[in-house]
């Protein structure tokens, strides 16, 4: 039996949400054509809840709709990268900082918990483990800071980073260095001290675009979970 395929809005959300999803997992790639038949046939949607979605897509700057050449996932340059993450550096800084205020005793825990468990993973070189607990601090925090705005332009912003977020993930040493910042946020939101939580977050993104400057500047392939 055919499964009827999804029309309208709610076909063009499911697209939208897996190919974002398939961004973030590394399924899809920087550059990698997008072709409607086979997007429609993946996520069971018709062919204009796809079209709808790319063109969704392309507003958030993930997809480059090409006249007569159809559909992609757009590149990002190093240079673009760079703008993202200093844009990034002060919503972040916001967020650590309006987390330091608001975080109830239980989510200050919870946010101990997931530094543990990067330690942990730094320890055991599990790179996937750590790069999705990065992930989800990074979150976290934002939706503790309450600043719905913030969270979801860093959500945008993210998204069109997949490509060097890969990168930095798997560069030798670069969890070393990132875990005392994580840790060092964590222990400022923790303490309620908003200054020093909005500092410490933003000389982590500084880190990052270190980071980025010595990146060269073409495509390279997604491998794993993004994490800076």
């Amino acid at each position: 039996m055919t499964q009827k395929r999804a029309t309208g809005q709610t076909g063009r959300s499911v697209v939208g949400a897996g190919i974002r999803q398939a961004l973030a997992s590394g399924d899809m790639v920087p550059g990698q054509r997008l072709i409607e038949q086979e997007l429609s046939d993946t996520f069971h949607a018709t062919r204009s809840s796809v079209r709808e979605a790319l063109q969704d897509l392309a507003a958030e700057g993930l997809v480059e709709l090409i006249p007569r050449r159809g559909a992609r996932v757009r590149v990002v340059s190093v240079e673009e990268a760079i703008q993202i993450t200093e844009c990034r550096a002060s919503l972040e800084g916001l967020c650590a900082a309006r987390a330091a205020r608001l975080a109830t005793e239980e989510e200050r825990k919870a946010l101990r918990e997931i530094g543990d468990r990067m330690r942990e993973a730094v320890g055991d070189g599990a790179l996937d483990t750590y790069s999705l607990l990065n992930r989800r601090l990074h979150e976290t925090i934002a939706r503790i800071s309450g600043q719905k705005v913030a969270e979801g332009l860093l959500d945008r912003l993210n998204a069109q980073m997949v490509r060097h977020q890969f990168r930095l993930s798997l560069r030798p040493g670069r969890p070393t260095r990132s875990l005392p910042q994580h840790l060092e946020i964590i222990d400022a939101i923790g303490a309620g001290d908003a200054p020093a939580a909005e500092a410490a977050a933003r000389a982590h993104l500084d880190s990052v675009i270190a980071e980025l400057r010595a990146t060269p500047d073409r495509p390279e392939p997604a491998t794993g979970p993004a994490a800076p």
